[in-house]
């Protein structure tokens, strides 16, 4: 009876272990708005709006602790000063001033919605990262200076010896570092998934990238930005990019889905104030989406707008209150007030110039700069929700 008992349970096991799911890795990489600046502190904004209020529902426990997803993991390199591992939930955003979440909250919350099988997200994010130089690929060749850049330097004096030098020391880091760590997470998976059995296997399933800013604002890389075709490097690289990755990580047709730049919203909506980045911006988008149009890339390669997940009402809050805070700035130098004083003129002209819901939306929506999203986790976490609803339309056609 003994041995028979020991002989179930051992048939049991191995019944599990054949039906085990492989896991299913997606990779993560970017630069700072990929390690994510949204406070867990703006997540209650998420819920002021009954458009997003069920995202908001997926994100946090009926108590508004974050969700702890027990089916997908996480290991993260460049957002904070270690690799961090883990049950996927709120915190793997970047470290400094905490707890914060970018897109890679959202993106395995739905990620898990399209698989019954277990996830693991590798995720490689530094700030302030180009891809022209940091995570230039082997195949885009070495970073070549244009004849705008050299003529600058010419007439600065600089030595075009030493320059040269540094951009070939710089060129790729990132792109090797996103690549080892990588390679180093699939060596050993059971240190990030400890129930990982190598019986069950897993597959390299897709890769999204979420970067751009450094790019865009490079007037040095990019001399004619402003005109048609001024980003045409970009999608070059970017194509690269995406043929280095797949070759690299032995998987020819990985999908993969791009993060369109969505800064300020659509550009169509841009007020007078934004009218003259209107073009760059155009621009720039445009380049970050050719790849995917190519015929190679055609049914494996995606796009996300972010523009789509902007918050227009945080925009419009955001421009009043800095009116505001700039009149008060003149009135208080007018009448050269103490910074107590002019405080309470800010406070003053605010009650005056904005509606409750205006100032409510202010101090629960927005957690850092504009370039960063404002560290809104509606934003963030609407654009992680779009990157998973892109892969999971790729992985199904794959």
């Amino acid at each position: 009876m003994k041995n028979l008992r020991f002989l179930s349970i051992n048939i049991l096991l191995l019944a599990t272990q054949l039906h085990a799911k492989p896991l299913k890795v997606f990779i993560l990489a970017g630069q700072s708005n990929m390690q994510g600046h949204a406070k867990v502190s703006t997540f209650e904004h998420i819920g002021m709006d009954p458009a997003t209020k069920p995202m908001l529902d997926e994100m946090q426990n009926a108590d508004g602790t974050p969700t702890v997803c027990e089916r997908v993991w996480i290991s993260s390199l460049g957002s904070s000063d270690e690799v961090k591992s883990g049950k996927l939930t709120a915190g793997f955003g970047a470290s400094q001033n905490g707890p914060k979440i970018g897109p890679e909250f959202t993106f395995g919350l739905y990620m898990q919605k399209f698989t019954d099988a277990p996830i693991l997200l590798i995720k490689t994010a530094w700030g302030g990262k180009s891809l022209n130089t940091d995570f230039r690929s082997p195949s885009a060749g070495p970073y070549v200076f244009n004849e705008t850049q050299l003529a600058q330097f010419q007439k600065q004096g600089k030595d075009l010896a030493a320059i040269k030098a540094e951009k070939e020391k710089e060129t790729g880091v990132y792109y090797r570092l996103m690549v080892e760590h990588v390679k180093s997470v699939l060596a050993d998976i059971k240190r990030v998934v400890p129930s990982y059995d190598a019986a069950q296997g897993y597959e390299l399933a897709g890769f999204a990238w979420f970067q751009g800013w450094n790019d865009m604002v490079d007037s040095g890389t990019y001399p004619n930005r402003d005109k048609p075709g001024g980003y045409d490097a970009y999608s070059t690289a970017m194509a690269h990019f995406i043929r280095d990755v797949r070759k690299d990580l032995n998987v020819p047709k990985l999908p993969f889905v791009i993060g369109v730049m969505g800064v300020g919203g659509p550009t169509a909506l841009y007020g007078p104030d934004q009218q003259r980045y209107k073009a760059t911006h155009d621009n720039f988008r445009a380049a970050m989406a050719a790849p995917a149009s190519l015929p190679e890339f055609k049914g494996n390669v995606a796009t996300v707008l972010a523009e789509k997940y902007w918050d227009r009402e945080l925009t419009l809050a955001k421009a009043k209150d800095d009116n505001i805070k700039d009149k008060a700035k003149k009135l208080a130098k007018e009448g050269k007030m103490k910074p107590a004083e002019e405080k309470a003129l800010v406070d003053k002209l605010r009650g005056e110039g904005l509606t409750e819901r205006e100032r409510l939306v202010l101090e629960k929506g927005i957690s850092n700069f504009e370039f960063h999203y404002l560290g809104s986790a509606k934003i963030l976490g609407g654009v992680g929700k779009g990157l998973a609803e892109a892969m999971a339309g790729l992985v199904v056609k794959k």
